[in-house]
């Protein structure tokens, strides 16, 4: 699929496209929705299908000091779009520039001068422009401005409340990865560079694969079982540790996966951990034995939640 900058004029083949437009931060239920209906048009008009995303979040930009909050990064997205039936991601860099745009030059400057949109689909409640004072229905006016249509889409429910990124959060904060799998219809997955470590694991038979956190959204800190998705595609069942080692000095916030009956390398390769169910809270073992007949029982339990 092919990346394009939203802030240069895209290439000919990706012009006159329909452009789903949003963040798309998770890539949920809600936003399927939008890119499905945007793929339908673009496959009943025989044009290109673009998925317009906001890189860095707007909410980084404004509130640089925010905590992490990332549910996918760009190569994620990326990755998913593709799997919805786009033929180009366009990212629009949230900088200074951007962030001063009027709605009206957001739209005549980025949508039409530099993607030439023939259609916009977004979700019924997307806001865009400086403080965001443009909503769907001045993008439907300004759309008729420059001859181009725009569609929404409504919320989706998912039980009695509306699938949302800020709903997927609270449920991963809340030790509920399984209900959060259900709004991301996948479970929600932490992608890294594998690092060295102090190789404490290895001391005590459970070397790990280490993955700095970055900008995602901290989970609850615990023990999860997890499926691996290795740099060649390769799916790996593990436990992992998602927190800060209370029984190791110093502390050190850290995704650390032990992949069961798996002797390989992985440092310097890129892996994605997903988080499949969630065990127990951290906690701090007076010993290494007591640490590790502890971990002998999580990677059982993981193993049954896995399937073996």
């Amino acid at each position: 699929m092919k990346r394009l900058d939203g802030g240069a004029d895209v290439p000919a083949p990706w012009r006159a496209g329909i452009v789903a437009l949003g963040n798309f931060d998770g890539f949920h239920l809600g936003h399927q929705a939008v890119v499905a209906r945007a793929r339908a048009r673009a496959v009943a008009e025989g044009r290109p299908l673009i998925v317009a995303t906001f890189d860095p979040h707007p909410v980084r930009y404004f509130k640089p000091d925010a905590p992490p909050f990332r549910l996918t990064t760009l190569d994620q997205r990326a990755r998913l779009f593709a799997e919805a039936g786009a033929d180009a991601m366009a990212v629009f860099d949230f900088d200074a520039a951007l962030a001063s745009l009027s709605a009206a030059d957001f739209v005549a400057e980025r949508l039409v001068a530099r993607l030439g949109v023939a259609g916009v689909v977004t979700g019924d409640d997307f806001t865009f422009g400086q403080a965001r004072g443009g909503d769907v229905a001045l993008l439907r006016a300004l759309g008729t401005q420059h001859g181009f249509s725009v569609d929404t889409v409504g919320a989706v429910a998912e039980g009695d409340e509306v699938v949302s990124s800020s709903r997927i959060r609270a449920l991963l904060a809340a030790g509920d990865p399984r209900g959060a799998a259900a709004l991301l219809t996948r479970p929600f997955a932490i992608e890294g560079v594998v690092q060295h470590g102090d190789k404490l694991g290895r001391t005590i038979g459970y070397p790990t694969a280490n993955v700095a956190l970055g900008s995602y959204l901290r989970p609850a800190y615990g023990i999860y079982a997890v499926r691996v998705r290795l740099d060649d595609g390769r799916m790996v069942s593990g436990a992992a540790n998602l927190g800060i080692r209370p029984s190791f000095d110093p502390p050190k916030e850290l995704l650390e996966a032990y992949l069961f009956d798996f002797a390989e390398d992985l440092y310097g390769r890129t892996i994605e951990i997903a988080l499949i169910d969630y065990l127990r809270p951290e906690a701090k073992f007076d010993s290494l034995d007591a640490l590790t007949a502890q971990m002998d029982a999580d990677c059982a339990a993981a193993r049954v939640v896995l399937g073996g």
